[in-house]
């Protein structure tokens, strides 16, 4: 059965950076794309970055110069860097599977608890 636990969450100033990991098992974690999403307080869940198998990135235009996506088949882990950080990213972080290659692939429904981040001064 698929599982994916997010962590690294945490309180941070304006302009702070976190690391969020992202631990799979029951999956053959290499060939599939994964996918950071974010939920902020009364509004939808949003894509924010995702990385192919082969390690090709793409962000929402939002995030774009201060995420990093990464990921380490090895250790079926996907990172998500997060630099200069803004009152507007604090959400709850997800990671998950993504159907596809591109942006509008969609997901697998197998998603974690997630990991809160806050970014408040």
């Amino acid at each position: 059965q698929v599982q994916l636990v997010e962590s690294g969450g945490g309180l941070v100033q304006p302009g702070g950076s976190l690391r969020l990991s992202c631990a799979a098992s029951g999956i053959i974690f290499s060939i599939y794309a994964m996918g950071w999403y974010r939920q902020a307080p009364g509004k939808q869940r949003e894509l924010v970055a995702t990385i192919t198998s082969g390690g090709t990135t793409n962000y929402v235009d939002s995030v774009k110069g201060r995420f990093i996506i990464a990921r380490d088949n090895a250790k079926k882990m996907v990172y998500l860097q997060m630099n200069n950080l803004k009152p507007e990213d604090t959400a709850v972080y997800y990671c998950n599977i993504r159907r596809g290659t591109t942006w509008s692939s969609g997901e697998y429904d197998s998603w974690g608890q997630g990991t809160q981040v806050t970014v408040s001064s």
